[in-house]
């Protein structure tokens, strides 16, 4: 009679199964939802897992399952998505190819069954479109029923399994998709990936984490009954059993087989004896079976197994069934190969063996997987071979078979497992004679444009791979995966290699390589690995790397400080790489030099034409990452020209190409950001609205999210949502990490606004000069000048404020200072600096009509409502305060007319306060003098009594509540209660922020500072 080890009931998990289901349904209803499933190994995370998927698809729900593969197979990339899309190819067959239409050369990546893969570049922005391939085919799948994607054992995924699974939870949406993962909290050292990528999961909306707890004595008792065939275990054997087990069901059920067999519950502390105790009770033959498949991986092919063992095929199965009647080995999901009923059995089982026993094993599945490479998934083979070499400890096998597994994973994009195997190929290169490295080796792969030491000696057909290119193969391996440091420390090795003497193209790129790091890190340095890199190859016969290393120089100066010397540099790396074929470098040169010739020479429309035409160029070579750089950058230099209208358009263009290749979610946000901002430069906010709408729907946040952060804050604030704009600024500075000016100084222009607007002047006067205190240049006049304007503003509007007066000449002289920086070289800028100019009068108190309608006048030439609305508004002010009504209506009707249009409700509010305040009436036109009636006093304009108008205007001056009752023969109590109620009918936080309002409002004139102050 077979043992019962697994309960035939289901025990216990009463609320993660209610969470599952909950989340199921939520999913229905075309909300995509993603669960976390933690716990110790052994504590129920598979048997809560089928029974959720058992009753998902009792509901209806397609479902589907795959496993991350453990030690035995590191390296192997996507494997558990490859597996849940193999069965699915099963159970769907030509449902499934349907879904896939148009994606299968992408697809093919991932599953081979799907037909032969495309032959776009292996670099990062393949791997976005398999991504994005991958998430259309599950969105697809999951339109018309609901698809329970499962991820088991996430804790043995590779980096690459890991960043897909997040790409699909960030980006599945509106489909009715649940993703599951299972994973083990006990391996999860302090330093495992897994660690920070389930924190980042975590803070989705749309991911839930469940940790399971072990078993309570009661759930223990009900597991022993269905073991047992009991319905009231003796009360002995459940507390000792629970105690034991320390209620893991695992160990529950290793320890009533035990009980089964006679032996009790009295088993060795030694959990690897525990686990084993089931193993050798099986036949000789049966445990020479297991002790193999242990060695296979997490999941061994039947007949690989077969092929391994060399027996007869009867005395297999049979070996095989005493195993899984025993419960030591399952079926796996595809019912054709085998893995063990808890990792934790094949664990104890390969650790058990002597070390020359797992050696022959290991030699064994590689000789018979070579023998006959169909044995295991196409996939799969390059990683599988390469690891039974290494386990079987033969380096000269081990060497070819990694480097080769590597090359496999970089033409997948799994950059991670690529750089996993090239450092086990460097690990075991001082192992192999000298014999196999010039003879077994393959030849060098691809790392841009290193030029390879195997080619040293001209041969037409490189020889084999040299030990300073799987270097260089891993620095780039190092640097797309993201582990920069890594990189850098690689870089470093391969520069001790390189006698820079003999090779200075190769030291050069090295250094270059070095210098990228650096910077992706933010450490001092990068400027000197580059000028290194420029003294090595300067005077050498033309190249790709000479070309690579006068772009990356020439880009350095856009971000430093460009001169005549960037343009020169820019303009030889074309040379160079026309010469030498590099057509990407070229291009980057190019594009590099558009900006250069703009922003050096004053060249606007050169710089303009130079970038568009390698624009023009990359559609023609199909070179995607070089194309939509060269769209985004020329949608944002037209945008700064005040060509919005033109940026629109490009932007536009370059989204519907990432969308068709796709990398949509690679280069998706700043495309939109800077659609964003030409969209709210045309007054369309509306339309702005529903781009960001589509941004969070699509999922296009997660890079430059502080760029679209600040775009979500300036809309805020339009909308007169001050809290709303604090937090999108909040959101933007936190990822603003890089620090760079194109994002700081839009960044610190919301930071003063939203200041000045909250009634703290002096917070606004910090932000600015804080901006204009780095130590970098300051950027680019379109971003530049709108922060000036509101930093002079904010000293405007507070002129005469006692706690604003110390640090304001300073300010003022800042402002002056940086404006004097700058170079006007469009309608817009000029318009911008008159704007300024006009703005700093006034703050002296000493601006005139006549300032105003020149910024005016400038400003209409460009069509844009803002900041034509601005300088409006002030025109009218200034018209007023002269006394020429008539000439005041019409220009605030018009600012009017403009702020409402675009949706800005702050300005719209503060021309209608100077409406209200001059008794103007926009509607009809101005009145006649005779006829018009008495300006309304500050009470009429805030419901202020005569009484707390007094209070408000020495509260303005910054009086005490006591002086204010001195002056006002009140007591200090009743002067209190009528700060507290100005404070309420102002809706301000202190008497601070009321006493700003009512100097930036102009409501005591005559108590304003005298010009010169």
């Amino acid at each position: 009679m077979q043992q019962i080890s697994v309960s035939p009931v289901f025990v216990g998990r009463g609320s993660e199964i209610t969470e599952l289901t909950d989340a199921l349904r939520r999913a229905g209803t075309g909300s995509p939802q993603a669960i976390l499933i933690g716990g110790e190994a052994g504590v129920g995370k598979t048997r809560l897992l089928e029974e959720f998927l058992c009753r998902a698809g009792d509901a209806g729900a397609l479902t589907t399952l795959g496993s991350c593969l453990e030690v035995g197979a590191e390296g192997l990339p996507y494997a558990p998505l490859a597996a849940a899309l193999r069965r699915l190819h099963r159970a769907l067959g030509a449902e499934l190819e349907g879904a896939a239409a148009g994606s299968e050369g992408h697809l093919a990546r991932l599953l081979p069954e799907f037909g032969e893969a495309d032959g776009e570049p292996n670099d990062e922005y393949g791997r976005a479109r398999l991504f994005e391939h991958t998430a259309r085919l599950f969105e697809r799948l999951g339109a018309d029923r609901t698809l329970v994607l499962a991820i088991e054992d996430l804790h043995w995924s590779d980096r690459s399994t890991r960043e897909l699974f997040a790409f699909l939870v960030r980006t599945l949406h509106r489909s009715r998709v649940l993703l599951v993962a299972t994973y083990r909290t006990d391996d999860l050292h302090r330093r495992h990936p897994l660690r920070p990528f389930l924190a980042e999961l975590e803070r989705l909306r749309t991911v839930q984490r469940l940790e399971l707890a072990r078993f309570g004595r009661r759930e223990v008792a009900a597991q022993l009954a269905g073991i047992l065939g009991t319905t009231a275990p003796d009360r002995q054997l459940v507390d000792r059993i629970h105690r034991r087990s320390e209620g893991n069901p695992f160990f529950v059920e290793e320890l009533a087989t035990a009980v089964q067999d006679g032996v009790g519950a009295g088993l060795t502390d030694s959990l690897r004896d525990m686990l084993l105790v089931r193993v050798e009770g099986l036949d000789e033959d049966a445990q020479r079976v297991v002790k193999i498949a242990a060695e296979g991986g997490s999941r061994v092919e039947h007949a690989l197994l077969a092929a391994v063992l060399a027996d007869d095929e009867e005395a297999l199965i049979e070996s095989l069934r005493a195993a899984v009647g025993a419960n030591i080995l399952r079926l796996d999901g595809d019912g054709e190969g085998y893995c063990f009923r808890h990792a934790l059995v094949r664990e104890a089982v390969s650790d058990d063996l002597l070390p020359g026993e797992r050696h022959r094993i290991n030699r064994k599945f590689a000789l018979a997987v070579e023998a006959e490479p169909l044995l295991v998934p196409g996939d799969a083979l390059p990683a599988r071979l390469a690891n039974y070499w290494y386990h079987a400890h033969d380096p000269a096998r081990a060497l070819p078979a990694a480097l080769e597994a590597a090359r496999a994973a970089r033409r997948r994009n799994a950059f991670a497992e690529q750089l996993g195997m090239l450092e086990r190929a460097l690990e075991l290169w001082d192992a192999v004679s000298e014999e196999v490295l010039a003879n077994t080796l393959r030849p060098y792969d691809w790392a841009e444009t290193y030029p390879p030491g195997s080619c040293d000696h001209g041969a037409d057909d490189c020889e084999s791979i040299q030990l300073v290119d799987v270097l260089a193969e891993a620095v780039v391996a190092a640097r797309r995966s993201g582990d920069r440091e890594r990189g850098l420390s690689l870089a470093r090795r391969g520069l001790r290699l390189v006698d820079e003497a003999a090779h200075p193209l190769r030291a050069a790129w090295f250094h270059i390589n070095r210098s990228r790091m650096l910077d992706s890190l933010r450490r001092s340095g990068s400027n000197e690995e580059i000028d290194y890199a420029l003294r090595l190859v300067e005077h050498l016969p033309p190249s790709a790397v000479q070309a690579d290393v006068f772009a990356l120089s020439a880009g350095r100066g856009v971000i430093k400080g460009p001169g005549p010397e960037h343009i020169e540099l820019a303009e030889r790396a074309i040379r160079i790489a026309e010469e030498v074929g590099a057509h990407s470098v070229e291009l980057h040169a190019r594009m590099t030099l558009g900006y250069l010739r703009y922003d050096v020479l004053g060249d606007t429309e050169g710089g303009l034409a130079e970038l568009a035409g390698a624009v023009d160029r990359a559609r023609t070579l199909g070179v995607p990452d070089v194309l939509l750089r060269g769209i985004n950058n020329l949608a944002n230099m037209r945008r700064g020209l005040g060509r919005p209208e033109e940026a629109v358009a490009l932007a536009r263009e370059g989204l519907e190409f990432a969308d068709g290749n796709g990398l949509l979610r690679n280069i998706g946000s700043i495309l939109s950001g800077n659609l964003l901002e030409a969209l709210v430069d045309l007054g369309r906010l509306d339309e702005a609205a529903e781009v960001l709408a589509a941004c969070e729907a699509t999922g296009l946040t997660d890079g430059h999210v502080e760029f679209l952060d600040r775009i979500r804050g300036d809309l805020a604030l339009l909308n007169g949502d001050l809290a709303g704009a604090a937090t999108a600024l909040a959101r933007a500075r936190a990822s603003d990490r890089q620090g760079e000016v194109q994002h700081t100084v839009p960044i610190s222009r919301l930071a003063v606004a939203l200041a000045a607007h909250g009634g703290r002047p002096l917070d606004a006067r910090a932000e600015l000069l804080a901006e204009l205190g780095r130590e970098q240049r300051l950027g680019y006049e379109s971003d530049v000048y709108p922060l000036l304007v509101e930093g002079a503003t904010v000293e405007a509007d507070n002129r005469g404020l006692p706690q604003a007066g110390p640090g304001r000449a300073e300010a003022l002289a800042a402002i002056a200072a940086a404006a004097a920086e700058l170079r006007p070289r469009a309608p817009l800028h000029h318009g911008w600096a008159r704007l300024l100019e006009a703005e700093l009068a006034r703050a002296e108190g000493a601006d005139t009509p006549e300032q105003w309608a020149e910024a005016v006048a400038l400003l209409r030439t460009t069509g844009l409502p803002h900041p034509l609305a601005l300088a409006l508004a002030r025109a009218g002010e200034a018209e007023l305060v002269a006394g020429r009504r008539e000439a005041a209506a019409e220009l605030l009707r018009e600012a009017r007319e403009l702020a409402s249009g675009r949706g800005d409700r702050l300005l719209a509010a503060r021309i209608a306060g100077l409406v209200e305040r001059g008794g103007l009436d926009l509607a009809a036109g101005e009145r006649p003098a005779a006829a018009a009636a008495p300006a309304p006093s500050v009470g009429d304009s805030f419901g202020l009594t005569p009484r707390e108008r007094d209070v408000l205007r020495l509260l303005a001056r910054g009086w005490t509540n006591r002086q204010i009752a001195e002056e006002l023969y009140i007591s200090p109590k009743t002067a209190s209660v009528h700060v507290s109620n100005i404070l309420g009918k102002l809706s301000v936080a202190g008497r601070g922020e009321a006493a700003a309002l009512a100097h930036r409002l102009r409501l005591f004139p005559d108590d304003l500072a005298p010009a010169g102050s």
